[in-house]
Protein backbone atom coordinates (compact mmCIF):
# COMPACT_ATOMS: atom_id res chain seq x y z
CA UNK A 1 0.00 0.00 0.00
CA UNK A 2 1.03 3.51 -1.01
CA UNK A 3 0.41 6.31 1.13
CA UNK A 4 1.47 10.22 -0.75
CA UNK A 5 1.75 11.87 3.44
CA UNK A 6 4.19 9.30 4.39
CA UNK A 7 7.08 11.07 2.24
CA UNK A 8 6.35 15.08 3.05
CA UNK A 9 5.97 16.77 -0.64
CA UNK A 10 3.58 19.83 -1.83
CA UNK A 11 0.76 17.59 -1.54
CA UNK A 12 0.67 18.13 2.13
CA UNK A 13 -1.03 21.55 0.82
CA UNK A 14 -3.22 20.23 -1.51
CA UNK A 15 -4.40 17.59 0.79
CA UNK A 16 -4.88 20.42 3.67
CA UNK A 17 -7.08 22.12 1.41
CA UNK A 18 -9.34 19.57 0.35
CA UNK A 19 -9.77 19.18 4.43
CA UNK A 20 -10.00 22.42 5.51
CA UNK A 21 -13.43 23.95 5.86
CA UNK A 22 -12.84 27.16 4.70
CA UNK A 23 -10.73 26.08 1.65
CA UNK A 24 -13.72 23.71 1.06
CA UNK A 25 -16.18 27.08 0.09
CA UNK A 26 -14.36 27.35 -3.21
CA UNK A 27 -15.74 24.76 -5.17
CA UNK A 28 -13.35 25.13 -8.19
CA UNK A 29 -10.46 25.23 -5.96
CA UNK A 30 -11.71 22.15 -4.27
CA UNK A 31 -11.99 20.26 -7.75
CA UNK A 32 -8.57 21.45 -9.10
CA UNK A 33 -6.49 19.44 -5.66
CA UNK A 34 -8.33 16.43 -6.69
CA UNK A 35 -6.93 16.77 -10.10
CA UNK A 36 -3.78 17.46 -8.91
CA UNK A 37 -4.02 14.64 -6.37
CA UNK A 38 -4.39 12.20 -8.87
CA UNK A 39 -1.75 13.44 -11.41
CA UNK A 40 0.36 12.56 -8.45
CA UNK A 41 -0.71 9.72 -7.59
CA UNK A 42 -1.19 8.49 -11.45
CA UNK A 43 2.67 9.44 -11.46
CA UNK A 44 3.71 7.09 -8.79
CA UNK A 45 1.75 4.51 -10.54
CA UNK A 46 3.29 4.62 -13.43
CA UNK A 47 6.56 3.90 -12.03
CA UNK A 48 5.15 0.17 -12.11
CA UNK A 49 4.78 0.07 -15.64
CA UNK A 50 6.81 -2.07 -17.51
CA UNK A 51 9.37 0.04 -20.32
CA UNK A 52 11.78 -0.88 -22.91
CA UNK A 53 13.81 1.13 -24.63
CA UNK A 54 13.21 3.44 -27.84
CA UNK A 55 15.49 5.41 -30.03
CA UNK A 56 13.91 9.10 -31.28
CA UNK A 57 15.41 11.93 -33.13
CA UNK A 58 16.25 14.91 -31.42
CA UNK A 59 17.35 17.62 -33.75
CA UNK A 60 21.61 17.05 -33.35
CA UNK A 61 21.30 13.02 -33.26
CA UNK A 62 19.58 10.05 -31.78
CA UNK A 63 18.88 9.38 -27.99
CA UNK A 64 17.70 5.89 -25.81
CA UNK A 65 14.86 6.83 -23.78
CA UNK A 66 12.19 4.38 -21.95
CA UNK A 67 8.90 4.60 -23.01
CA UNK A 68 5.54 2.06 -21.75
CA UNK A 69 3.10 0.64 -24.07
CA UNK A 70 0.69 -0.87 -21.27
CA UNK A 71 -2.97 -0.15 -22.10
CA UNK A 72 -5.04 1.63 -19.52
CA UNK A 73 -8.26 1.47 -18.41
CA UNK A 74 -9.17 4.48 -16.42
CA UNK A 75 -12.21 3.96 -14.21
CA UNK A 76 -14.13 5.89 -11.51
CA UNK A 77 -16.87 5.78 -9.39
CA UNK A 78 -20.03 8.86 -10.31
CA UNK A 79 -20.06 11.67 -9.52
CA UNK A 80 -17.66 12.43 -6.63
CA UNK A 81 -14.78 10.78 -8.84
CA UNK A 82 -14.58 12.54 -11.78
CA UNK A 83 -12.70 15.30 -10.67
CA UNK A 84 -10.14 12.91 -8.93
CA UNK A 85 -10.09 11.02 -12.48
CA UNK A 86 -9.46 13.84 -14.96
CA UNK A 87 -5.96 13.97 -13.00
CA UNK A 88 -5.06 10.61 -14.07
CA UNK A 89 -6.40 10.88 -17.45
CA UNK A 90 -4.23 14.30 -17.88
CA UNK A 91 -1.23 11.70 -17.14
CA UNK A 92 -2.57 8.95 -18.79
CA UNK A 93 -3.99 11.05 -21.89
CA UNK A 94 -4.49 8.07 -24.50
CA UNK A 95 -6.45 5.76 -22.00
CA UNK A 96 -9.21 4.52 -22.06
CA UNK A 97 -12.11 4.64 -19.36
CA UNK A 98 -14.73 3.45 -17.58
CA UNK A 99 -17.66 4.35 -15.61
CA UNK A 100 -19.94 3.17 -12.74
CA UNK A 101 -22.58 4.58 -10.87
CA UNK A 102 -22.86 4.03 -7.35
CA UNK A 103 -23.70 5.18 -4.27
CA UNK A 104 -25.16 4.61 -0.91
CA UNK A 105 -28.72 3.69 -0.42
CA UNK A 106 -30.98 5.23 2.81
CA UNK A 107 -29.35 4.43 6.20
CA UNK A 108 -31.33 2.58 8.03
CA UNK A 109 -32.36 3.13 11.96
CA UNK A 110 -28.95 0.94 13.07
CA UNK A 111 -26.94 2.86 10.21
CA UNK A 112 -26.61 0.29 7.94
CA UNK A 113 -26.75 0.56 4.31
CA UNK A 114 -26.86 -1.08 0.82
CA UNK A 115 -24.71 -0.10 -1.76
CA UNK A 116 -26.96 0.78 -4.91
CA UNK A 117 -25.17 0.64 -8.56
CA UNK A 118 -27.72 1.73 -11.28
CA UNK A 119 -24.61 2.02 -14.02
CA UNK A 120 -21.70 0.90 -15.49
CA UNK A 121 -20.01 1.09 -18.78
CA UNK A 122 -16.68 -0.29 -19.36
CA UNK A 123 -14.02 -1.30 -23.17
CA UNK A 124 -12.56 -5.10 -22.43
CA UNK A 125 -10.13 -4.92 -19.68
CA UNK A 126 -8.08 -8.34 -20.92
CA UNK A 127 -4.74 -8.11 -20.18
CA UNK A 128 -4.78 -4.34 -19.42
CA UNK A 129 -4.38 -2.09 -16.21
CA UNK A 130 -7.35 -1.62 -14.25
CA UNK A 131 -6.98 1.78 -12.65
CA UNK A 132 -10.48 2.21 -10.48
CA UNK A 133 -10.49 5.44 -8.72
CA UNK A 134 -12.42 6.95 -6.21
CA UNK A 135 -11.84 9.70 -3.72
CA UNK A 136 -13.06 8.52 -0.67
CA UNK A 137 -12.68 4.94 0.58
CA UNK A 138 -14.67 4.64 3.60
CA UNK A 139 -16.10 1.42 4.03
CA UNK A 140 -14.75 0.19 1.15
CA UNK A 141 -18.02 -1.73 -0.26
CA UNK A 142 -19.34 0.41 -3.16
CA UNK A 143 -15.26 0.11 -4.84
CA UNK A 144 -15.61 -3.78 -4.07
CA UNK A 145 -19.22 -3.49 -5.82
CA UNK A 146 -18.03 -1.45 -8.50
CA UNK A 147 -14.81 -3.25 -9.31
CA UNK A 148 -17.13 -6.50 -9.06
CA UNK A 149 -18.53 -5.03 -12.02
CA UNK A 150 -16.17 -4.13 -13.88
CA UNK A 151 -14.54 -7.34 -13.97
CA UNK A 152 -17.28 -9.10 -15.71
CA UNK A 153 -15.92 -7.33 -19.20
CA UNK A 154 -12.57 -9.05 -18.83
CA UNK A 155 -9.24 -10.13 -16.58
CA UNK A 156 -7.16 -6.97 -16.39
CA UNK A 157 -3.37 -7.90 -16.00
CA UNK A 158 -3.21 -5.80 -12.69
CA UNK A 159 -5.91 -3.56 -10.69
CA UNK A 160 -4.70 -0.66 -9.22
CA UNK A 161 -7.12 1.38 -6.57
CA UNK A 162 -6.12 5.13 -5.78
CA UNK A 163 -7.99 7.04 -3.19
CA UNK A 164 -7.57 10.30 -1.93
CA UNK A 165 -8.55 9.77 1.61
CA UNK A 166 -8.95 5.92 2.93
CA UNK A 167 -10.06 4.63 6.46
CA UNK A 168 -8.13 1.91 8.21
CA UNK A 169 -11.28 -0.43 7.94
CA UNK A 170 -12.55 0.48 4.34
CA UNK A 171 -8.67 -0.70 3.43
CA UNK A 172 -9.02 -4.26 5.51
CA UNK A 173 -12.34 -4.86 3.54
CA UNK A 174 -10.66 -4.05 0.49
CA UNK A 175 -7.95 -6.32 1.66
CA UNK A 176 -10.28 -9.42 3.15
CA UNK A 177 -12.96 -9.44 -0.18
CA UNK A 178 -10.78 -8.90 -3.26
CA UNK A 179 -9.70 -12.24 -4.67
CA UNK A 180 -7.88 -10.35 -7.29
CA UNK A 181 -4.00 -9.35 -7.00
CA UNK A 182 -4.14 -5.45 -6.31
CA UNK A 183 -2.29 -2.47 -5.42
CA UNK A 184 -3.63 -0.02 -3.41
CA UNK A 185 -2.91 3.50 -3.75
CA UNK A 186 -4.06 6.67 -1.21
CA UNK A 187 -3.07 10.71 -0.47
CA UNK A 188 -3.95 9.88 3.38
CA UNK A 189 -4.96 7.45 5.54
CA UNK A 190 -7.69 7.80 8.41
CA UNK A 191 -7.78 6.08 11.49
CA UNK A 192 -11.59 5.83 11.71
CA UNK A 193 -15.24 5.93 10.71
CA UNK A 194 -18.35 7.53 12.63
CA UNK A 195 -21.46 5.75 12.96
CA UNK A 196 -22.72 6.62 9.99
CA UNK A 197 -19.84 4.90 8.30
CA UNK A 198 -17.99 8.60 7.07
CA UNK A 199 -13.74 9.03 7.32
CA UNK A 200 -12.83 10.64 10.46
CA UNK A 201 -11.46 13.12 10.02
CA UNK A 202 -11.77 12.95 6.50
CA UNK A 203 -12.94 15.85 4.79
CA UNK A 204 -16.91 15.28 4.15
CA UNK A 205 -18.47 14.49 1.17
CA UNK A 206 -16.48 14.83 -1.70
CA UNK A 207 -19.39 14.98 -4.22
CA UNK A 208 -21.22 17.59 -2.91
CA UNK A 209 -18.19 19.82 -2.23
CA UNK A 210 -17.33 19.23 -5.56
CA UNK A 211 -20.21 19.61 -7.69
CA UNK A 212 -22.74 21.33 -4.63
CA UNK A 213 -25.57 19.17 -2.44
CA UNK A 214 -27.70 16.85 -3.85
CA UNK A 215 -31.54 16.70 -2.94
Amino acid sequence: MFVLTQQNSIANHWLADLRNIQTQKNRATFRQNMCRIGEILAYEISKTFSYHKKEVQTPLATAQVQISDEKIVLATILRAGLPFYQGFLNVFENAESAFVGAYRGEHQKDESFEIQLHYSVAPDLNDKILILTDPMLATGKSLNIALKKLLKNGKPKHIHIASIIGSKAGVAYLQENISDNFSLWLGDLDNELNPKSYIVPGLGDAGDLAFGVKL
